[in-house]
């Protein structure tokens, strides 16, 4: 596939090549794509037919004859050139301790002395005011490494409970950090006044400021106990303090220290399918009820919103090929998303010029034209409640639940049969997202663990050492069926399958997956100066 960008026109072509159509009408097979200029209504893409073909490899020579700077272009290879530059970044010392402790029972790496140490001492420094600009730790770091702390004390065994150097250092601080913390970060350090040993009075009365807070403390007293909410009381809050509200990059809205041990709590303690049902369905009318696309069928992907570092995302392509046979696809994410802040569609599509902010309505007629037939919706236009969690993301540094769930979205209804496409790479997140497709209600649906958990699959072949977890490739899914044998679940009948895709079973030859980060091949797009033309061959 090869995209040619023209800056006199701003159209930027995508021509399928050597397509053997399996489709009965020939007319919609060897067909070509085109993005329209980002100015021009809700077109996306449309196919044109081409005779010529062109063939270029950009090397260093081609780009600097083209007068390129680094300047001039966004660098899609550089994933972090598309992070917002308003959102205030994170203390980099805190967030590396977030990284080992606010994650799994099983998976959790405590600290050491020295490391404990050097955390509590940066966080006592920073809410004196003693740390400027990027060196002070945010309130949602706070709230989201002493929520880490508390249910590893509460309810986590006890390899992953406190070290003794974690238990040395808290007690040297916490005497110094109950004098200058606020009472909310003090409730979630110590919300019984059980665990430091002091009698603290401040976490057992503390009940938050209107009615907003009160809710979402109520929920966190079960959180840090390790305990599970029920789908009411999490729409509850979610619908309470989404969207975020920030003046001069801060929130004015609820306390960013108690959202944040909210977000990060829950996934530690393992989401149960209803929690994970309320973050999934919490926003589905944000924008009305979702247009319904006139067409025979529709398949959604979801990849991984946070993108990819290390491998190739072929989603976008897959589904420019599969509309030039005639089946529908629609893709959603964002243009960059912590915590991995990787290669996203929308980066891609953005640096080719293409128009990402369609609206849902926009994004169904293009589905629905016959010369189009897929289309991109961004999380900005389709759940800004949920978009305005993308800075408070990177500060509790790990996934929250809203991870899992983003990727099962139904942005767009279809008069046919729909079918969800889902990666995922964390053993245990399988069975959760194939019931979220069933609660969906499509047809079928699938969880791909592709590279980096995203739904690209390798031609190489699995590893002899590999043990532990399942292996890239590794597919599970179901189809909705009229038979007796199937299993119901919400009424209706679903067969269930999983496999393990190997690439020489298709006939392809074992070969190691290319690495973005290693080969420059694969993201060679560049932008064109005025004037001048640039192709890009894959």
């Amino acid at each position: 596939m090869r995209a040619l960008l023209s800056p006199e026109s701003s159209s930027l072509y995508f021509t399928s090549i050597n397509i053997v159509s399996r489709d009965p009408n020939p007319c919609r097979s060897r067909t070509s794509l085109y993005f329209l200029k980002r100015d021009g209504g809700c077109r996306l893409i449309r196919r044109k037919p081409r005779s010529t073909a062109v063939k270029a490899v950009l090397d260093s020579a081609t780009i600097e004859e083209l007068g390129l700077k680094e300047s001039d272009m966004r660098n899609p290879a550089i994933s972090s050139t598309y992070r917002r530059s308003m959102l205030p970044k994170p203390n980099q010392t805190v967030l590396e301790a977030q990284a080992r402790i606010c994650t799994g029972p099983t998976q959790t790496r405590p600290l050491s002395e020295e490391q404990a140490f050097k955390v509590l001492d940066t966080i006592l420094r920073s809410v004196r005011g003693e740390l400027k600009d990027e060196e002070q730790v945010s309130k949602a770091q706070i709230g989201a490494f002493f929520a880490g702390m508390t249910i590893r004390a509460n309810s986590f065994p006890e390899e992953t409970q406190w070290s003794e150097g974690e238990r040395r250092a808290m007690n040297l601080f916490w005497p110094l950090l109950l004098r200058a913390l606020p009472p909310d970060v003090i409730f979630i350090a110590d919300p019984e006044g059980s665990i430091m040993g002091l009698g603290n009075s401040v976490g057992p009365q503390f009940i938050g400021n209107g009615t907003t807070e009160m809710r979402l403390v109520g929920a966190l007293r079960e959180i840090l106990a390790g305990g599970h909410l029920g789908y009411e009381e999490v729409q509850g809050v979610l619908k309470d303090v989404l969207p975020l509200k920030f003046e001069d990059g801060k929130s004015t809205g609820v306390s960013e220290s108690l959202l944040s041990a909210f977000l990060i709590g829950q996934r530690m303690n393992r989401e149960t399918d209803r929690e994970l049902k309320a973050y999934c369905l919490a926003f589905d009318d944000e924008l009305g009820p979702a247009p319904v696309a006139d067409v025979s069928s529709l398949t959604h992907y979801g990849e991984p919103y946070d993108g990819n570092t290390r491998f190739f995302r072929s989603t976008l392509f897959v589904a420019a090929v599969r509309s030039c046979y005639g089946e529908s696809s629609l893709l959603h994410g964002v243009e960059w998303m912590p915590p991995k802040g990787g290669v996203t569609e929308e980066q891609m599509l953005n640096f080719m010029g293409a128009n990402t902010n369609l609206s849902l309505h926009q994004a169904k007629e293009l589905i629905e034209d016959e010369e189009v037939g897929f289309a991109y919706i961004s999380q900005h236009e389709a759940r800004p409640s949920l978009y305005s969690l993308i800075g408070l993301r990177e500060h509790i540094k790990k996934r929250p639940p809203l991870a899992t769930t983003e990727k099962v979205q139904q942005f767009i209804r279809a008069k046919g049969k729909e079918s969800i496409v889902a990666g995922f790479y964390h053993e245990g997140y399988e069975e959760p997202l194939l019931m979220l497709m069933k609660r969906r209600g499509v047809h079928s649906g699938l969880v791909v663990k592709g590279e980096e958990g995203a739904l690209s699959m390798t031609t190489r072949l699995r590893s002899a050492s590999t043990s532990k977890g399942f292996p890239v490739n590794y597919c599970s899914g179901f189809r909705s069926v009229g038979t007796e044998t199937a299993c119901k679940e919400d009424g209706v009948s679903h067969q269930s399958f999983r496999l393990e895709v190997n690439a020489m079973d298709y006939d392809f030859e074992p070969t190691d997956t290319p690495r973005t980060d290693r080969s420059s091949w694969v993201w060679l797009l560049c932008m064109a100066k005025k004037g001048q033309h640039t192709i890009a061959s894959f």
